[in-house]
């Protein structure tokens, strides 16, 4: 039951994560920042996740936690003796009774950084986890609420000693993202192809995340952030070295287009209701997981988004491996119910090929009138 849950909680998350407010973009941190990557794993947070490992529901559930590899097992042999400390029960309490505290605990754990075996207030993410979709929203951060039970379990468990120990793994994993996915690379391409412009990208990363994961945005003093919270990337010793580029890259990709794609869908929201409007035609709605795309915006956003991955590998990979890359997107696609991938696919390139000094943004229209037929 609750391994079910989290699955559906994985699709909402993804579709419907809120950019929240509460951080303190300074004139020191934009001068620091800008168009700058960053890929961290992050002391306070890296220790709520094991905290929830240890935890009755992280436990159980392998979609939350990434249950296999030594890291994991490094956990359990370390901090299991502790799994009975009352703030992990307190802890699984709250996930029990709501499982989106998952986010609202490690994501929040940004808020404070470690001092000795203190605990300070950050300066930039003052509350940075308030909403999870637009009904499900906390008013008091959490990790305030039991900040000093957060440090005696650091303490006692020796958890600062493991992480530093842990530095040059969490080192590789850090390394191992520029090598296999380039999320600057990414980024300097979806920029000059969409009027979007996004100041910064960071991967907040944890060994122990497995499949809930999602991307948020942070706006603020006209500074705009976003903020991907990821597994390590893989590296698949059965693969060749450009089809694990290709693998990690799509799974970074997809995540983080969404940001470009979103504006021009929503300003040609209502020709895309129009053409989409026979959602049947587009979506195999017997499959599961199509009911989260309720609507053509829904519908056409995420064939775009795939999409626009095909166009990246088409403009960065040789035909080839832009092939073998359609295909694979194809049959993943057409598997989660999005039947008509291959023509989507077919008239995005040639609208493409035809518009190839524009921005995505300014052909959108001749894109949606082309399915039109």
């Amino acid at each position: 039951m609750i391994k079910s849950l989290f699955s559906v909680l994985l699709i909402l998350w993804s579709l419907s994560l809120l950019a929240q407010e509460k951080v303190n973009f300074n004139e020191k941190f934009k001068k620091e920042n800008q168009g700058k990557v960053k890929i961290e794993i992050h002391e306070t947070k890296e220790l709520l996740h094991i905290m929830i490992a240890i935890t009755e529901v992280g436990l159980e559930n392998d979609d939350m936690i990434e249950q296999s590899g030594d890291y994991y097992k490094d956990v359990i042999q370390t901090f299991q003796t502790f799994k009975n400390e009352k703030i992990i029960a307190k802890f699984d309490s709250l996930m029990k009774s709501n499982p989106l505290y998952y986010i609202f605990l490690t994501g929040n754990a940004l808020s404070y950084n470690f001092k000795g075996k203190k605990l300070i207030k950050d300066k930039t993410y003052l509350f940075p986890a308030q909403n999870v979709s637009s009904h499900t929203k906390i008013t008091i951060n959490p990790i305030t609420t039991y900040k000093e039970e957060i440090e005696n379990f650091a303490e006692k468990s020796g958890f600062r000693k493991f992480y530093k120990s842990h530095k040059e793994y969490y080192n590789k994993v850090i390394s191992d993202y520029n090598k296999l996915a380039n999320l600057q690379k990414q980024w300097d391409w979806l920029e000059k192809k969409f009027n979007t412009q996004v100041n910064n990208y960071t991967i907040m990363c944890s060994p122990l995340i497995n499949g809930l994961n999602y991307t948020t945005s942070y706006t603020d003093q006209n500074f705009k952030q976003i903020m991907m919270v990821l597994p390590p990337v893989t590296e698949n010793p059965k693969l060749s070295q450009i089809d694990n580029v290709i693998f990690n890259t799509r799974g970074m990709f997809t995540e983080i287009d969404h940001n470009y794609v979103g504006n021009p869908t929503m300003k040609n929201r209502e020709q895309i209701e129009s053409v989409f409007k026979n959602r049947e035609e587009w979506v195999d709605t017997s499959k599961y997981g199509t009911e989260y795309y309720p609507n053509p915006e829904r519908v056409f956003d995420e064939y775009m988004t795939y999409g626009v991955f095909l166009m990246y590998c088409k403009d960065n990979f040789d035909s080839n491996v832009t092939k073998k890359a359609s295909q694979e997107i194809r049959d993943l696609m057409t598997d989660r119910g999005f039947i008509k991938m291959e023509i989507f696919t077919e008239n995005l390139f040639n609208v493409y090929d035809k518009n190839q000094n524009k921005k995505i943004d300014d052909w959108y229209p001749e894109l949606i009138n082309s399915f039109k037929k």
